[in-house]
């Protein structure tokens, strides 16, 4: 083709040869002129030939065109009516002014013309769908089938549209894809992970004879439970078992809040101690292992937040169901032992050691630290806790530390700690397990040797990088986790009556002098502290308050309001002297009188609200403010609101408060 064209354009064209006939004829006619006009009547006969020629081509080629254009538009026309894809052309407003015979057989024939398009067909309307682009989709449902509808702005001639542009939709129908979806979602695999919190405590209280029927009872009712769903289920320990089903039955576990819990401490074959369960649920992974994963660590989470729960893993999401009753005693200390021994080698092993608790320092964060201090010390390491500040809850214990003249460098800011710190570093986190939580978060970025000691129940986002977690949920305090660890890290352990009466006055803090959450094995640390020269009444003289802070703690309590008849809420003034401390107090003071069961105080914080709630038991202060971010136990729970009003809190502490009762009323029912 290309040689074609490049000899085509040294051939001379037909009116170069006439220009040539009548330039010989000029010169002729110059020479003798009769001799020429026989020349210039041939000229004049190929002239027009020549122009019959062309003029018969063009009208040739024309015809052609103007076929080849009436076939193209016909074919167009023909295929659009015919277009097996259903589609429709509107104005920009959504009257339909035109649409082919797919579209019309969606609506049976029925007449749509100059209708609006969203008046009968739900999530169609164009002023939603018109967002500045020029094309768009969107997936909707006509009777009963899924269609994606793709659409685009045409330009049209003004004089067709003042508009100028019209909507061309096509609607393609993906039903089926949809269904497969729906299946797909419906039966994929759902991993999960039953334990049977206590077993050994289980078994012991129980006679032989009795051991078998109680188990017998467990796994009829986890059978049953289990059995709808067509699932496999396989016990794979004495006190564990694995289960793997379809999603769909997930959302109905969810729907009955895992009545499983509530049925099986129904069991009772004369057991002392009632049977419940932890349940991890992993979902939301590409293979069967990352689901097993998920299901282990949120079987980790359950067992962190004292069992009796369930909790669902979904990718980065985290929900829990349960966790309304009281945390059970574990009256073995194998646990207890088995951590000291591997704390021991960790501290060894390092270079030097760093204790870091958690912001806004309390006495059992400090007690503890200074428990883990002895530790290090007594294995001759460099040992040093992070502290920034001191703050009222701690003075008291702090003044005696310094009076003691034995801590000289004990406490390090921020700029030394980073300092300080390197890759052979153990960091001991004590009293929380969240890093937002910590007294310096961004040190956990510096080393890899972390060791988390805490007695709250575990939140969704805990320190996952240690290696080394002490969460017991039971224990009253982490005063009382580190006493324990005491006792077995080393035969005769010899404290100071500092660290001894702050380890002491940890516990009778968060017990309330012995009232909440105190179980024997509280006791026995109580005693071992004691042995080592605890004076009690000195212990008393850091918590004594001064007239001031009495009379504030006493406005809070008379400006308590009350709500749903057993619960109180109160506000402690902005202007209030050490407010964290009078609200947590005054929480403390109200669920004291009578006929309350919960008490919630609010207090000013930097940019934000601070909420201190307390209750007796009936109701579970850590799951209300944990759907505020917040944490802690069931008796025992705070939280903080950043960027909020006293008045937004007090109605986002509301709206938690009817959202836990709903959802108990929800599981009664």
């Amino acid at each position: 083709m290309e040689s074609k064209k490049f000899i085509g354009m040294f051939l001379p064209k037909a009116s170069f040869y006439l220009l040539v006939i009548f330039l010989l004829l000029l010169i002729i006619s110059a020479l003798e002129f009769f001799i020429a006009i026989p020349g210039y009547i041939l000229f004049l006969l190929l002239l027009y030939y020549n122009f019959r020629s062309n003029y018969k081509r063009h009208r040739e080629i024309t015809r052609y065109i103007e076929n080849l254009t009436f076939n193209i538009n016909t074919a167009s026309k023909d295929t659009l009516l015919n277009f097996p894809m259903p589609l429709v052309l509107i104005e920009l407003e959504g009257t339909i002014i035109w649409y082919n015979s797919s579209f019309k057989k969606i609506f049976d024939g029925e007449k749509l013309l100059e209708k609006t398009i969203h008046s009968f067909i739900k999530g169609l309307n164009p002023d939603e769908l018109t967002d500045g682009n020029m094309n768009f989709s969107k997936d909707i449902v006509i009777n009963g089938r899924s269609y994606c509808v793709l659409g685009n702005f045409v330009k049209v001639d003004s004089k067709i549209n003042e508009d100028g542009f019209i909507i061309l939709m096509y609607l393609m129908d993906n039903t089926e894809l949809v269904e497969l979806k729906k299946k797909y979602d419906r039966e994929r695999a759902t991993v999960g992970i039953i334990i049977i919190d206590n077993y050994d405590d289980l078994m012991q209280s129980l006679e032989d004879t009795i051991r078998t029927q109680i188990l017998a009872e467990i796994d009829s009712k986890i059978n049953r439970w289990m059995g709808y769903t067509n699932g496999i289920l396989k016990k794979f320990e004495r006190d564990k078992y694995i289960l793997i089903f379809d999603y769909q039955y997930l959302k109905d576990f969810e729907e009955k809040k895992f009545d499983i819990l509530d049925s099986v401490k129904e069991i009772n074959v004369g057991n002392k101690i009632p049977v419940t369960l932890s349940i991890g649920v992993g979902i939301g992974a590409e293979s069967l292992l990352e689901k097993f994963r998920f299901a282990h660590a949120s079987l980790d989470i359950a067992l962190g937040r004292g069992g009796d729960q369930v909790v669902v893993k979904n990718g980065e999401n985290i929900t829990f169901f349960g966790g309304k009753t009281r945390e059970l005693e574990k009256r073995t200390r194998v646990k207890a032992r088995v951590i000291a021994y591997a704390l021991r080698e960790l501290i060894d092993q390092a270079s030097d050691v760093m204790i870091m608790g958690h912001d806004n320092c309390d006495i059992d964060c400090l007690g503890a630290a200074l428990g883990i201090y002895r530790v290090a010390k007594n294995r001759n390491k460099e040992a040093h806790i992070v502290l920034n500040s001191s703050n009222p809850t701690i003075d008291a214990l702090i003044s005696k530390i310094e009076k003691s003249g034995s801590y000289d460098g004990l406490f390090i800011a921020n700029d030394e700690a980073i300092d300080k710190i390197g890759k052979k570093t153990l960091l001991i986190i004590v009293d929380t397990h969240r890093p937002s939580f910590t007294e310096f978060p961004e040190l956990l970025k510096y080393t890899e040797q972390i060791v988390v000691i805490d007695h709250h129940r575990r939140g969704a986002d805990y320190l996952q990088e240690a290696v080394l977690t002490y969460q017991e949920t039971y224990a009253s305090s982490t005063c009382e986790l580190v006493t324990e660890i005491l006792q077995y890290v080393e035969e005769k352990i010899k404290l100071t009556p500092v660290e001894a009466e702050a380890l002491y006055a940890g516990i009778v803090i968060d017990t309330k002098n012995f009232t909440f959450k105190t179980g024997v094995r509280t006791f026995e640390a109580a005693a071992f502290l004691r042995r080592h020269g605890v004076d009690t009444v000195s212990v008393r003289q850091m918590f004594q308050s001064d007239i001031g802070t009495y009379i504030s703690i006493s406005n809070v309590v008379k400006d308590a309001e009350l709500i749903r008849d057993n619960m109180a809420i109160s506000v402690c003034t902005q202007n209030v002297k050490n407010a964290t401390l009078i609200a947590a107090q005054a929480a403390d003071q109200l669920v004291n009188l009578t006929g309350l069961n919960a008490a919630f105080v609010l207090s000013h914080i930097n940019n934000g609200i601070a909420i201190s709630g307390r209750s007796l038991g009936d109701v579970n202060v850590q799951v209300i403010l944990e759907k505020l971010g917040g944490g802690g136990h069931l008796t025992v729970a705070g939280a903080q609101l950043q960027g909020v009003t006293i008045e937004e809190a007090k109605a986002k502490l509301n709206e938690a408060i009817n959202e836990y009762f709903d959802e108990i009323n929800r599981q009664n029912t």
